[in-house]
């Protein structure tokens, strides 16, 4: 996985220098110190591990372009692939990829070097450029001396561009191992190195949060609480509404009853007073007359 902490690209490229080192010590101590092909090689484990000094005029693991300027094409393109590979364990640092990556990339870087070194300079330190190069600059032959010899013969007829050649396994050198090496740790752990290496971190925060979250509230529950929170609430209210409605009628009653018994009050006497009189002033007229 990614850190997302932008890490110092400087140790990566200690660590390519010193595998760089190691490459360059091996192949001029195999140079100075041992005769080239079956006479100088050296068994480190029976017949099938030993040291077997060789000159490669092209690529790694013995393949070579035949042109007349396929050496200078190769050398050129292993200068830009280390510029792009150096430029590019940067870029990962800054974005702070897994350290697993970086590690593999200057596992990578310090193959490239390590063979360009031997392109660009050895046909002028030690003079092993091919024979009628245009210059010994850029056609420096590559060293390999690891030989693991399980097996070698003809290759079949219908094999592809190698069938009816004669073929022994690979002779390399340790440029060559870094290169493969950190090539494999990447297509093994790809899964690892690159998931969301582009994604902002912002986002990946958001997600992770979001995550978190989601583990603390579970999706079941929180719709259940949510509705009884609501059936409670609007439960609350309808009392509430229902006692105020109530209040309220009680209030409204209370002054037209007592408007009421008031203005029966004030109408009876009123409507008394002329009928005690009346009669009372006919009898008077009545006795005088």
């Amino acid at each position: 996985m990614t850190s997302h902490t932008a890490k110092n690209p400087l140790k990566f490229f200690l660590f390519a220098l010193l595998l760089i080192a190691v490459d360059q010590a091996s192949k001029l101590l195999v140079h100075h110190y041992m005769a080239p092909g079956f006479a100088g090689q050296v068994r480190l484990i029976g017949d099938w591990f030993k040291l077997y000094y060789v000159t490669n005029p092209g690529m790694a693991f013995g393949m070579q372009i035949d042109h007349e300027y396929g050496k200078l094409f190769l050398t050129t393109f292993r200068l830009g692939a280390m510029v792009f590979i150096a430029w590019y364990i940067v870029r990962l640092s800054v974005r702070g990829a897994t350290s697993g990556l970086l590690w593999s990339m200057a596992m990578i870087l310090a193959g490239a070097i390590g063979n360009l070194i031997d392109s660009i300079f050895y046909g002028v330190l030690i003079g092993n450029a091919p024979y009628g190069s245009p210059t010994p600059w850029f056609h420096g032959q590559v060293i390999d001396m690891v030989f693991i010899d399980f097996w070698e013969g003809f290759v079949p007829e219908w094999v592809p561009v190698w069938g009816g050649q004669y073929y022994t396994t690979p002779i390399f050198n340790f440029a060559d191992a870094c290169i493969f090496v950190g090539v494999c740790i990447i297509l093994i752990f790809q899964g690892t190195f690159f998931p969301r290496l582009d994604e902002p971190q912002g986002e990946i925060e958001s997600d992770e949060t979001t995550e978190t979250v989601a583990m603390e509230n579970p999706a079941d529950e929180t719709p259940v609480a949510t509705t009884d929170a609501i059936a409670a609430k609007k439960l609350t209210e309808a009392s509430e509404s229902s006692a105020l409605e109530s209040s309220n009628l009680t209030k409204d009653e209370t002054p037209i009853q007592e408007v009421s018994s008031e203005t029966a009050e004030e109408v009876l006497p009123t409507s008394e007073t002329p009928l005690a009189e009346d009669p009372v002033s006919h009898s008077d007229k009545d006795s005088n007359a």
